[in-house]
């Protein structure tokens, strides 16, 4: 199921994000006493940090039931600017009362092969005989994220899944890291059967920059080559994806 919701500014887009989130942590811990969340970096996520690290929406969450995971991640040191990790840390994570060990990091400071399988290794334990699996229940199958957040490069990217590249057909792994040759760069990032597998994914999107990638994500049909836009091959087989954008990066998918 897809649902698309355009707001009027940045700052409206990161007040639907963060009711959002209230509203899916609520129902998590409600159902099974906890709600796990994997976080995106970029820069359009500041805005909800923001709004989720002050009232009202701060007291709305339990946050010693939340654990931050996050979806992808730089090969960098957790202290350096272009960190995921440094961002979400500067912006919520010490701005709330979130116990240290419901901090679930990437390690983009180490070898990029092996924080990748360290970080699978830390999920399939983490998940492990929990009722938060796929629905066939199956042990070898992905974990299901209560809610996973995405945003949306100009070139149809997310998480550091990029057109044309490998990791868009990897199947087997959870956790995947790939040299990506147009940054001159490491990424760690979760695969598509993660992120599809998540009961929710919301992205956010913003900017007019990102209108036509939009448009040709939500209104073109599929083509054959759907690696060309990673964002399109997001379809959760048994979850949600919201769309929450803002009106310029909505403008060629209005009616």
């Amino acid at each position: 199921m897809m649902q698309v919701e355009v707001l009027p500014d940045p700052a409206s887009l990161a007040r639907a994000g963060a009711k959002h989130f209230v509203a899916l942590a609520t129902t998590a811990i409600v159902a099974r006493g906890r709600f796990t969340v994997a976080l995106s970096g970029g820069e359009t996520p500041r805005g909800m940090h923001a709004e989720l690290a002050r009232p009202p929406f701060l007291d709305q969450v339990d946050w010693p039931r939340v654990h931050v995971f996050w979806s992808d991640e730089r090969c960098v040191p957790p202290d350096r600017p272009g960190s995921s990790f440094r961002m979400a840390r500067e912006t919520l994570l010490d701005r709330v009362p979130l116990p240290a060990a419901n901090i679930h990091r990437m390690r983009g400071e180490i070898e990029p092969q092996r924080a990748a399988a360290q970080y699978e290794q830390e999920l399939r334990e983490f998940f492990a005989g929990s009722s938060e699996r796929t629905a066939s229940g199956d042990a070898g199958e992905p974990p299901r994220f209560d809610l996973i957040l995405l945003g949306m490069g100009e070139d149809g990217h997310t998480a550091s899944l990029f057109p044309g590249t490998p990791a868009l057909r990897e199947l087997r792994r959870w956790v995947m890291a790939h040299y990506v040759e147009k940054l001159d760069a490491w990424r760690i990032t979760l695969t598509l059967p993660v992120i599809n597998a998540a009961a929710d994914v919301m992205f956010l999107v913003s900017g007019a920059k990102k209108a036509e990638t939009l448009r040709r994500v939500l209104v073109d049909p599929a083509p054959a080559g759907a690696e060309g836009l990673p964002a399109r091959m997001v379809a959760p087989t048994a979850g949600r994806v919201v769309w929450l954008v803002d009106t310029p990066a909505a403008a060629l998918v209005r009616d």
